[in-house]
């Protein structure tokens, strides 16, 4: 199925090719003189010229010690489209670099990013979901998004977003959640995210489903998705994706860890999906399966149940991945025990 794409298109007014760029170590200090004149073509263009320039790092570590980040602060504000794109732009590309990253978090530009939440051009916004995405993939960066309070903002837009964007938006969250899942929770985060199960889109369905992954490592996460998304994780189990499979069946490991969820899983017929994704040699979630089952052996009707399939956990046993021969003891040895 088609979807249609955030262009990245400029107006057909500005032509990039028209943008004056020096060479050399004077060229960043006199674009960041360019970025504060009263002209807009001027601004534009330097904005032209920085966005070729922060591909390098050394440029990013030059442009941050120059203070070209403050003056790109002020520009996310501005009144243009075409300057707030390429202001974003920057911004992400600069995000792509650790030097980058660090200039970004010391400096406050995730909070300053957040103006842009609503912006009416697709690409600004865009563009900002990109470096939040970036930014996100360090333990400082995520923490940085937790405390600039995002992550209400970040689920809200999952429920209006392209579905591009919803992606970008479900890669930080996934991050950021691995840290913190107590606001996601107050914010409605979950039947948001149940919904996305369901969703056409497979990268959406597998990213939504690693979200819940993520909160249900936490032990207030474990206790909602226990109580409102197991019997949809037990139905991607056997989603046409591998990595939706994979997702699913990491959320049902964390879940199973409380009796609630051992019980939910089991009513909603986990086993047989469960077994089937153990028997696939090399797939993603094969280790996940095991340990899922190895909780569902713990209640009597789950053990009663896989006694007679011991078989399968011990094909698993040859597994070339140390943990997955690991927990395939440690399952045969729950299976089998007798009081």
């Amino acid at each position: 199925m088609a979807h249609a794409r955030i262009s990245a298109n400029l107006p057909p007014d500005i032509d990039p090719t028209k943008a004056a760029i020096a060479f050399g170590r004077r060229a960043l200090p006199k674009l960041n003189e360019e970025l504060q004149s009263p002209e807009l073509l001027t601004q534009q263009r330097a904005l032209m010229a920085l966005c070729d320039l922060v591909h390098d790092p050394e440029k990013v570590y030059q442009a941050i010690a120059i203070g070209f980040l403050d003056n790109l602060k002020a520009l996310l504000q501005h009144h243009d489209n075409t300057v707030r794109q390429k202001t974003t732009e920057v911004l992400h590309t600069m995000a792509t670099h650790n030097v980058g990253r660090q200039g970004l978090i010391q400096t406050g530009i995730i909070s300053a990013l957040k103006e842009l939440l609503d912006d009416p051009v697709d690409i600004c916004r865009k563009n900002m979901h990109q470096t939040y995405e970036m930014m996100a993939k360090l333990p400082e960066g995520a923490v940085a998004i937790l405390n600039a309070g995002l992550i209400p903002s970040l689920v809200s837009k999952l429920k209006t977003e392209p579905d591009e964007i919803q992606e970008l938006i479900l890669d930080t969250l996934s991050n950021c959640l691995r840290v913190e899942a107590s606001e996601a929770l107050a914010s409605g985060a979950i039947p948001i995210l149940t919904e996305k199960l369901a969703h056409a889109s497979v990268a959406i369905r597998s990213k939504a489903a690693r979200v819940l992954l993520e909160i249900g490592t936490h032990p207030e996460g474990k206790i909602v998705v226990c109580e409102e998304v197991i019997p949809v994780l037990v139905a991607l189990l056997e989603d046409a994706d591998p990595g939706v499979q994979a997702s699913a069946a990491g959320a049902l490991m964390f879940a199973t860890i409380r009796p609630q969820g051992r019980f939910a899983a089991l009513a909603a017929g986990a086993i047989p999906p469960l077994l089937k994704l153990m028997a696939e040699e090399g797939g993603a979630a094969r280790l996940s399966a095991v340990k899922a089952l190895t909780m569902l052996a713990e209640l009597p009707q789950g053990r009663t149940t896989l006694l007679g399939l011991t078989a399968a956990f011990e094909q698993c046993l040859g597994d070339p991945r140390e943990a997955v021969g690991r927990a395939a003891r440690t399952a045969l040895s729950v299976i089998r025990w007798k009081p």
